[in-house]
């Protein structure tokens, strides 16, 4: 592996050097903030940046978001302290999910097979009513079904079926969710 050979290629933060310093410098700062635990400011602050998101939207102290104009964020979502968004490639949770405490979600990842150690990037999808439980860890490219759950601590490296509970590293489906009425 080379390293001091490691290019991008054609990869691209997506907006021009000013916003982007703008985002490190005072959005990101205001965002994580733990002096600022008010959802609306941060929401705010984000859609100036960038985001997509819908009402209802609460986000706890401490999360981490690298680029806001790569992220949607639907309706009644719950983004829970010290979550990690490393949105290389867009993020897209959709309405009434909860992304719990410390959970990483990672869009990007390296081909361990190119000698110059390529950047790969690929999406992250989380469909309506799905739970990432506290410190859990969905990988690029992974889609997680309606209404399923990843448990605390579990990894997903692959989709996650719907109505489904998954747990472990790599996780994997233990068994069906049933909602109570």
């Amino acid at each position: 592996m080379r390293l001091d050979r490691y290019t991008t290629g054609k990869y691209t933060i997506g907006v021009t050097i000013a916003k982007q310093l703008l985002w490190y410098f005072i959005g990101a700062t205001l965002v994580r903030s733990y002096l600022i635990p008010f959802s609306w400011l941060k929401v705010t602050i984000l859609r100036w940046f960038g985001a997509e998101i819908g009402q209802g939207v609460r986000i706890k102290t401490g999360v981490r978001i690298k680029f806001p104009w790569r992220l949607i964020v639907k309706d009644f979502v719950w983004i829970g302290e010290d979550a990690w968004l490393d949105n290389l490639d867009l993020i897209t949770i959709e309405s009434h999910c909860c992304i719990s405490q410390g959970v990483y979600l990672c869009t990007g990842n390296h081909d361990w097979c190119d000698r110059h150690f390529a950047l790969r990037t690929a999406p992250i999808y989380i469909e309506t009513g799905s739970w990432i439980a506290a410190r859990a860890t969905v990988s690029a490219g992974v889609r997680v079904g309606q209404g399923a759950v990843l448990g605390m601590g579990s990894v997903a490296t692959r989709s996650l079926e719907p109505m489904t509970i998954y747990l472990g590293n790599p996780a994997i489906a233990i068994k069906s969710r049933k909602i109570k009425e």
